[in-house]
């Protein structure tokens, strides 16, 4: 090893211009900020979304409609996915802690039980809501609601 082959650790060197450093750099002078005005400063910063003046996108597209902030979101599971639970796992008690088991609702999740598809088993359902159909359905076969 002598002077004519040493070389730089693998990752120390950065392929990047530098700027700032003289006009001979090519990124000197103005340092690619451009002349005068407030860019061209340091500690500058402008509003999210700021398009120079421009109207911004979120201002120019139009709102349609009413979103309610009230609006209560239930994650529907119907009965043919209770059917195949219990045929998959024998599962005689559906709860919260089974659907979040299974990967059918998160953590936060409300619950809504709905009526499609047909169920045979007798089970315990433990949900945040119910469709009348769906309730009916699972008293047809002897099973209980309840409502959490």
């Amino acid at each position: 090893m002598n002077l004519s082959n040493l070389k730089p650790a693998k990752g120390s060197v950065k392929n990047r211009k530098r700027i700032g450093r003289g006009t001979g750099s090519g990124r000197g002078g103005t340092s690619t900020r451009g002349h005068k005005g407030a860019g061209s400063r340091s500690g500058t910063s402008t509003k999210v979304g700021f398009e120079g003046g421009q109207m911004p996108l979120q201002r120019r597209v139009p709102k349609v409609g009413f979103k309610n902030p009230n609006r209560v979101e239930y994650v529907g599971v119907n009965l043919d996915v209770l059917q195949k639970l219990t045929e998959q796992y024998s599962v005689a008690a559906i709860d919260f802690d089974t659907l979040k088991e299974h990967g059918l609702v998160s953590r936060n999740d409300l619950v809504k039980i709905l009526g499609r598809g047909e169920l045979k088993a007798k089970l315990e359902v433990k949900a945040h809501a119910f469709t009348a159909t769906a309730q009916k359905a699972i008293e047809a076969v002897g099973g209980t609601i309840v409502k959490l």
